[in-house]
């Protein structure tokens, strides 16, 4: 029996190794974001990851946004609108999985390590992720718990979608051609919609994204929810929203 748990655990450590073999890109849009941009670039400090690289796609930042993706020794490209400043980053990637991130987002202590192994283990070939927002505010918290985070998990296999972040295979990325730049609102639900009919999806539940309430606060909770409700139900019904006719950025 010992020697058969001994092989069960050698074995258990030989698939978190190779799971961790793979190089990651994590690929980032910037506009301005020299405020915001240090906490996720310090966040995977906390991660235990080896082969990784940071790509910033930064669309001409008027302040320190550049300065500092340099100070952490990020790989810099042009930018542009979210969906074409990520497939900028992608152009340049070398990693064989391509993970999307906000500028305003952060990652928990180990978190990364967990996910991946999970997307390992599942063998997806695309993800989305359980988003937590910063801060102590119960009420965002079970908010966001309960109207986002275990809808899409429930429902991961009938109606794929998620915001803000994406983890993919760089194969798949190729496959799909990356983001549609033509769309201008949920173009990473469409993005990740696209992505599922060629590949296996699931949302990853074994550590949390961090992100930031910044628009809730800035337009009103109640505004952008009713903007991103009625963009979603519009998606659904008619297709990828390639004009701007809920002035979302406004």
């Amino acid at each position: 029996m010992r020697g058969a748990a001994a092989f069960l655990s050698w074995r258990s450590v030989a698939y978190l190794e190779m799971t961790y073999r793979i190089m990651l890109s994590i690929i980032i849009p910037t506009l301005n974001e020299e405020k915001r941009l240090p906490r996720l670039l310090d966040s995977f400090k906390k991660q235990d990851l080896e082969d990784y690289e940071v790509i910033v796609a930064d669309s001409d930042s008027a302040d320190k946004t550049r300065d500092i993706a340099r100070s952490y020794g990020c790989r810099i490209t042009s930018g542009g609108l979210p969906a074409k400043a990520r497939n900028q980053g992608a152009k340049i990637a070398q990693g064989d999985y391509f993970l999307f991130l906000d500028a305003d987002m952060a990652i928990a202590p180990g978190g990364l390590k967990k996910l991946l192994a999970e997307f390992a283990k599942r063998k997806l070939d695309v993800a989305a992720f359980f988003l937590r927002p910063f801060g102590n505010n119960l009420f965002h918290f079970w908010a966001y718990t309960l109207f986002h985070n275990w809808p899409l998990f429930v429902l991961q296999k009938i109606v794929p979608y998620g915001t803000a972040a994406a983890l993919i295979k760089k194969e798949l990325y190729q496959q799909i051609g990356g983001y549609d730049e033509k769309v201008v609102f949920l173009e990473d639900s469409v993005f990740l919609k696209k992505a599922a009919q060629q590949g296996k999806f699931g949302m990853l539940k074994s550590s949390h994204l961090f992100f930031s309430q910044r628009r809730f606060q800035e337009k009103g909770w109640l505004k952008t929810y009713l903007k991103i409700g009625l963009g979603v139900f519009y998606t659904f019904l008619f297709g990828p929203i390639k004009k701007d006719i809920f002035r979302y950025w406004s």
